[in-house]
């Protein structure tokens, strides 16, 4: 498997709905790779797909599939299998410690398209070939869809489980947003009150947990590379500034969150995930399809006017 040579037409999809239009990729991992209001890209590192494509790098809206974030190595357990990843594998990505991040990168990850309306589109994925076996040897479909509103693009996963066996469910999506032509350390955060887990220094869950009682101020030179376990659904995590709110909300089916805002780039994550990073290995906080059983996880990113604070 390659990544696509052009992720331009005729792969792209785009969706209009009023001042909001969204561009997708069905045939490089159903990518969002725009979202503008009024003519302004909110999307981040969506300049250069085709070099994030080559690298194996996240890029807009990707989907991190078949697990979110990295495993502590290259051995897990999960659904009744033992699964040992190889390390020379095309398909597989790894951070700087050497460790296996975000499955299979999207740019590898053909969809099949069910369905386009000018506000909506359907895709579709088989999990069952070898050569994805050998990564997550679990066959099941997903669906997933788009639906575009004047003030918010929703996208809502349904994970049915083939019959051969149970489906562990450990997918998130990375969303990158920017706020243009203001100064990130202008650039307002706002997270509910959740669990914070605590990581060791490669990131990996150490088990343990701490009340985090929410943030909701400008950024300045603060450093975010954070895990929590949310307390409540739904519930919704926000990027403001320049006159733009944008808002995450965590629908269904997303029980946790990344939250990566480096103080040396302009861009902020907010990372739906159905289970903490190294659910696979860990077990912690795993979902486990039955036999012939779905998943259903929503999310939607909405866009409104900046409320100035009190």
């Amino acid at each position: 498997m390659s990544p696509p040579s052009h992720l331009g037409e005729p792969s792209a999809r785009s969706l209009v709905a009023g001042d909001l239009e969204a561009v997708l990729l069905p045939g490089a991992g159903m990518l969002g790779a725009s979202l503008r209001h009024k003519g302004v890209e909110l999307l981040g590192r969506v300049e250069d797909l085709a070099s994030a494509a080559a690298k194996g790098s996240t890029a807009g809206v990707p989907l991190l599939y078949p697990w979110a974030n990295r495993l502590d190595g290259l051995h897990y357990r999960a659904g009744g299998r033992d699964v040992a990843l190889d390390v020379h594998s095309p398909l597989l990505h790894f951070d700087a410690n050497g460790l296996p991040i975000h499955g299979v990168p999207w740019s590898l990850l053909a969809w099949e398209t069910v369905e386009v309306r000018s506000d909506y589109l359907a895709g579709r994925f088989d999990w069952g070939r070898d050569e994805l076996s050998a990564v997550f040897p679990f066959p099941h479909r997903l669906d997933m869809s788009a639906t575009l509103r004047p003030d918010a693009l929703a996208l809502e996963m349904v994970v049915t489980a083939g019959m051969e066996g149970p489906v562990p469910v450990s997918f998130g999506f990375h969303p990158y947003f920017r706020l243009p032509d203001l100064p990130r350390a202008r650039w307002r955060l706002t997270l509910p009150a959740m669990q914070r887990l605590t990581l060791d220094r490669r990131g990996i869950p150490t088990g343990e947990r701490v009340l985090f009682d929410g943030f909701d101020a400008p950024l300045g030179t603060l450093h975010f590379d954070d895990g929590f376990a949310v307390r409540d659904e739904p519930t919704a995590l926000a990027l403001a500034g320049g006159g733009h709110r944008i808002s995450v909300e965590l629908l269904e089916g997303y029980d946790y969150a990344q939250v990566f805002a480096p103080n040396d780039g302009d861009i902020v994550a907010l990372e739906p995930m159905t289970a903490p990073t190294n659910a696979l290995v860990s077990g912690d906080g795993l979902h486990v399809i039955e036999p012939g059983g779905t998943f259903r996880a929503t999310f939607r990113i909405r866009i409104t006017p900046e409320q100035q604070p009190s």
